[in-house]
């Protein structure tokens, strides 16, 4: 859980992100995660979301991503399973060789 920023205006909202890289400086590179329905082909539905330490069935935004400070990280949730993880990196991997 941490302080996510809105796009394109002030404020900011604590919420669930997926934690892609952790370089070992002071920033993350994370995905937002929401309870809306998926709407894109860069959303990804957490499959075994009780297994990851999830509340209720989320859904990744792949296509939301933001570098945040470590310190706006709250606490850890849980982590995906491998399923989840292998879902997640097939679509970063199709959005990554669009370029």
């Amino acid at each position: 859980m941490l302080t996510f920023p809105f796009t394109g205006v002030l404020g900011a909202k604590r919420r669930p992100a997926l934690v892609l890289l952790d370089a070992g400086d002071e920033d993350i590179l994370v995905a937002r995660i929401t309870s809306a329905l998926a709407r894109s082909a860069f959303d990804v539905k957490v499959q075994n979301w009780r297994g990851a330490g999830l509340l209720l069935p989320l859904v990744v935004r792949l296509h939301k991503l933001a570098t945040l400070e470590k310190r706006l990280v709250a606490r850890m949730l849980g982590a995906l399973g491998a399923e989840d993880r292998d879902a997640v990196r097939g679509v970063l991997a199709t959005m990554w060789t669009a370029l």
